[in-house]
């Protein structure tokens, strides 16, 4: 048995993760402050004696030492303990609140970092972002962890402070690993959607809920031209626990985990028009977003030489999940 320790936990990736790991029978502490989630996505295994679950913030320090006090005693019970970090200020809307992001996503990941070192942790996963890869989002071939970086900065856009301040835990991991202190590595995920979103704030999400409500979907004015792909939950957990079992693998350094199926958002509500029964759906065009790249697509060969991972939800499998889901609620 291992035992987990996750930040975010109710979150997309937290959320999904949680459940495989019970399944699999290790023991999962974790927290959430319900930023953009709720208690509903663990709701599972929310009473399974594996699972113990905090409304916690990951900046209040009294609650984190309470976390860290219940790590050291549990600990001893199992044959390893891993850290993973998947709280984060991701909805859009946030991006442009420098403190906010900037106290969770650095300041939290590293009070996070430095419990997980003191209490001897073995492994750290910090969740990371394809953001960082800003105005340099695409290549032929997909962009890879190696390339340089060309990101807007304050004179385009507040936005970017974001995937500076997760390019910067990114050097926080790698120092601790390249120090001895434990092993571990940054992932970065690519658009990651999951069919248990409290807010339809994410794209795929937004798309649903407008159409399901009156068929018609508003968007901003990029989206005449941008084009994305989208990693699944269910993948980017996969991707968590592949890299998590794989010693070899945690040497500090950074792993893109996304998709190869890029589709353009026009595309997108016309597909998710067909399980609506919508042939044409209505769009109406508004807003304009600064510094956001026409298209993001990451080269996965890294993860996929180092671990067995590679994705398996389909766009269109994962879009049905959600549509279940909406008629389900």
């Amino acid at each position: 048995m291992k035992l987990y320790v996750i930040s975010g936990v109710t979150g997309m990736t937290g959320s999904e993760l949680s459940k495989m790991l019970v399944s699999e029978g290790h023991r999962v502490i974790g927290f959430d402050n319900f930023f953009a989630s709720s208690i509903k996505t663990v709701e599972a295994i929310k009473n399974n004696p594996l699972f113990s679950f905090f409304e916690y913030d990951i900046n209040n320090v009294p609650q984190m030492q309470k976390i860290k006090e219940l790590v050291e005693v549990e600990k001893s019970k199992v044959d390893e303990t891993i850290y993973i970090n998947c709280a984060a200020v991701v909805h859009t809307e946030h991006f442009y609140h420098i403190d906010r992001t900037f106290d969770t996503n650095v300041l939290g990941m590293k009070s996070f970092l430095e419990q997980a070192i003191s209490v001897k942790a073995e492994v750290y996963i910090n969740c990371s972002t394809s953001e960082v890869y800003s105005m340099q989002s695409w290549k032929e071939g997909g962009v890879k962890e190696s390339d340089f970086i060309i990101m807007a900065n304050a004179e385009h856009s507040q936005r970017t402070s974001y995937a500076a301040g997760k390019l910067l835990t990114e050097f926080f991991m790698k120092d601790a690993v390249d120090k001895g202190l434990i092993k571990g590595c940054s992932v970065r995920f690519a658009n990651v959607y999951s069919k248990s979103e409290l807010y339809p704030k994410h794209i795929i999400p937004h798309i649903l809920s407008s159409l399901a409500k009156d068929g018609t979907v508003e968007l901003l004015k990029n989206s005449r031209k941008n084009k994305r792909t989208f990693l699944h939950n269910i993948d980017s957990c996969m991707a968590v626990k592949k890299l998590a079992d794989t010693p070899s693998a945690l040497d500090g350094s950074v792993y893109n985990v996304a998709t190869d199926e890029e589709i353009s958002i026009i595309e997108l509500v016309k597909l998710c028009g067909e399980y609506f029964g919508i042939k044409d759906p209505k769009i109406t065009f508004n807003g304009y977003r600064e510094s956001d790249p026409e298209r993001r697509i990451l080269n996965t060969d890294k993860i996929r030489a180092r671990t067995t991972w590679k994705p398996q939800v389909s766009l269109r499998q994962g879009i049905e999940m959600c549509i279940k889901e909406i008629k389900h609620e």
